[in-house]
């Protein structure tokens, strides 16, 4: 039942619809790396020496100072030119525009296989429009606000292209929403009272957006240059290693011989996926392939089972170090030290993941899931022990970001460095233990040598291709962030949010969170948080602020950083719903809901740690404005202990079942145990002689009581009718 290696995936049981996870696999290349393969030799290589020349550049000025301007400068140039070359300018190969651009370049051929010319064109006249910047360097920083017509010109060209771009990698919401908000800095004049501003000037605007670091040079794709090239490489390296394969192993394992085991063992793996990878899409395809069959195999349905892996692959991106991305983006925003966001973030993604498990176990008994029998799975320690050297990098990688402190860059560089020995070492090893006698052992190694260089260059170009997305995507948003900086947007904002809620702080979370979940409907996660961030996250604080409430400002990021996440199993855009409905065979938008039901006990996290931020590590907020963080480990405990029950109550009464299947009272009243957990602030002013500790205990309790009734009055099938 061990998995087999293909690329450093999990492949699923033979058999198992193969043609359907070839769909979903082609719905990641489309959405991560660019569904293009040219059959062309030259285009080929050119795309690969691009990757490689990427991965070097960001190598090289990780090691070596380098001017920062430039370095973004050379960052967006790089995903410009591949997302031209990876990224055909349609979907649609029957559609419209596919027959006007075939008819224009000589005929219908396949974009998938083909670079048409008027794609290398719009490359390099990207290229030539961002390295302007480069050539022009000095005169440009010289005459800083007083730019010349040509400036402008190629400001209009790298703007006009750098959408398209968006449009290809990211589909049309991002592009939208930057022509969006550039036509609200020119036509402010004309706008009713509450959104009106003097206007900008287009001189103004492009030295603004163009020629500093205001716009889409700016903080995001600051981040993407310093911190998020690096860790995705990680990513990618570790994937092609075999680590992927080597964390489903070890979770099936682990946990396949218990009820419902696999689709435990593929809560777990995702889990495991996610530190590193910032795609929930990708996760769920990687480790999908092989856990959802399985999940079908022992009865769980078909929508369930893709369901289960969405959810696990979409709280991938809540768990430290990598969350998409955002943690680095949320650090430089916040002027924070990037620890800070990962130590707020902690604990809520780890009773998240608990949660889901629970709730995996809770279907398991509604539905009397038989486990694996433990011949049909792997030996724990002999499969953990066979990829123990996988973990080394990750374990360099926390200890010198968690524990000595270092920088990220340093961390990763370190991490990326002892992945790379890992992968050149590793094969001759392997060819030595499986060896066929009489076998010279110059030759293992030398084939096991040039197998590892060959691994470590195919993880350099799938890095690079992971990153292009994100790199269009961070300038993108840079648009709307230096939309929002020049126009004063966000003062606006509030009178408006203010004006549509009513005033109410409950009304106006909501909002906010629906809002973060229609724009994730067609925006990558770190886009949309950057939006949502520069927007809303100001809002809530603010009005939190006037009606009494003292949020941290970490904790509004958070929220709206939570619910863009939602927004990949959310009916009917999520696109991590519909690569698990392919491989499952079910109906995506039935999935999707599924997913996002399960997704409920990451839906309330961000309502309950903004009103009880010990979820956060946070007692509240000094003079300053800074968050004050607890460091009492006694009383660290203490909340993660209530924080896994609370969620555990919660996730019963919302699947009606506990030790038996819940009648209407029992449901309420674990949901109150929930609140009582999650808020004891709420309730201890009105309970005579208790405080926020003997509230949450006296709800501990109570949860123990429910338990112990129900196992008590449980009948000898406590399935519900349905599953019988």
């Amino acid at each position: 039942m061990a998995a087999s290696q293909t690329g450093g995936r999990a492949a699923p049981p033979k058999g198992e619809g193969e043609g359907d996870i070839a769909a979903a696999e082609a719905l990641v290349a489309q959405v991560e790396a660019g569904a293009r393969a040219p059959t062309s030799s030259v285009m080929r290589w050119l795309i690969v020496a691009l990757c490689l020349g990427w991965s070097a550049f960001q190598l090289y000025i990780a090691y070596v100072p380098f001017d920062q301007f430039l370095a973004r400068v050379f960052h967006l140039t790089f995903a410009l030119l591949l997302a031209f070359l990876c990224y055909p300018a349609y979907r649609e190969p029957d559609g419209r525009l596919a027959k006007l651009l075939d008819r224009l370049s000589g005929g219908p051929r396949s974009a998938l296989t083909r670079v048409p010319v008027y794609d290398l064109v719009l490359a390099v006249v990207a290229a030539v429009a961002v390295l302007y910047l480069w050539w022009d360097y000095e005169e440009i920083v010289m005459r800083a606000g007083l730019p010349l017509q040509r400036d402008i010109w190629f400001g209009l060209v790298t703007i006009i292209l750098l959408l398209e771009a968006a449009r290809r990698t990211l589909g049309p919401a991002l592009a939208i929403l930057a022509i969006v908000f550039l036509g609200y800095c020119i036509v402010g004049p004309w706008l009713p009272g509450i959104i009106r501003h003097p206007g900008v000037p287009l001189d103004f605007l492009m030295s603004d957006m163009y020629l500093s670091d205001t716009g889409i040079f700016g903080v995001p794709i600051g981040v993407s240059v310093s911190f998020v090239f690096l860790f995705v490489l990680f990513g990618a390296l570790l994937d092609r290693a075999g680590a992927g394969r080597y964390f489903i192993d070890v979770a099936f394992s682990l946990l396949g011989h218990l009820r419902g085991g696999p689709a435990k063992a593929a809560v777990v793996a995702s889990g495991l996926t996610g530190l590193v990878s910032g795609s929930s899409i990708a996760n769920t395809v990687t480790t999908g392939t092989f856990t959802i069959p399985l999940m079908k195999k022992v009865g769980l349905p078909a929508h369930k089972a893709g369901a289960v892996e969405v959810a696990a692959s979409t709280n991938g991106q809540l768990m430290p170090p990598v969350m998409g991305a955002a943690a680095f983006i949320m650090a430089e925003i916040l002027g924070i030290p990037y620890l800070d966001v990962v130590r707020a973030a902690l604990i809520p993604a780890v009773i998240s993941y608990l949660a889901l498990l629970y709730v995996v176990h809770l279907e398991a008994c509604k539905l009397d899931l038989k486990p694996v029998p433990r011949s049909e799975l792997p030996r724990f320690r002999q499969t953990f022990f066979a990829g123990l050297h996988f973990l080394i990098p990750v374990v360099v990688l926390v200890w010198y970001l968690v524990v000595l402190q270092r920088s990220a860059t340093l961390s990763v560089l370190l991490a990326i460095e002892a992945m790379a020995v890992i992968m050149i070492v590793q094969r001759p090893i392997l060819a030595w233990l499986t060896r066929e006698p009489g076998t010279p052992m110059g030759q293992i190694l030398r084939d096991g040598v040039a197998q590892g260089l060959q691994d470590i260059f195919e993880g350099l170009i799938n890095g690079a291709r992971n990153m292009v997305a994100v790199g269009v995507a961070t300038a993108a948003a840079g648009i709307i962030v230096g939309a929002v900086t020049i126009t004063g947007l966000v003062g606006r904002f509030v009178t408006l949010i203010d004006v549509i809620s009513f005033g109410n702080i409950y009304l106006m979370l909501v909002l906010t969170a629906i809002t973060s979940i229609i724009l994730g409907m067609g925006l990558p996660t770190t886009a949309n948080y950057i939006i949502m961030a520069t927007l809303t996250a100001p809002v809530i604080v603010q009005l939190g602020g006037d009606a009494g409430l003292i949020f941290p400002l970490i904790a509004a990021h958070l929220f709206v950083f939570y619910f863009g996440i939602l927004a990949d199993d959310t009916p009917p855009v999520g696109l991590a719903a519909y690569a698990a409905a392919a491989i499952a065979r079910a109906d995506p938008i039935k999935t999707g809901v599924q997913g996002f039901t399960y997704d409920m006990r990451t839906a309330i996290l961000p309502f309950i740690f903004l009103f009880n931020t010990d979820l956060l590590m946070i007692s509240g907020v000094d003079d300053a404005g800074r968050a004050v963080w607890i460091d009492d480990p006694i009383h660290l405990a203490w909340i993660s202990i209530c924080a896994v029950a609370a969620m555990f109550a919660f996730a019963a009464g919302l699947q009606g079942w506990f030790a038996r299947a819940c009648k209407g009272w029992e449901r309420l009243a674990l949901f109150a145990v929930a609140f009582a957990m999650f808020r004891p602030g709420f309730l201890a002013p009105y309970i005579p002689l208790m405080g926020r500790i003997e509230v949450q205990a006296l709800a501990l309790a109570l949860l123990a009581v429910i338990y112990l009734w129900q196992r008590r009055t449980a009948g000898p099938d406590r399935r519900p009718a349905a599953a019988r």
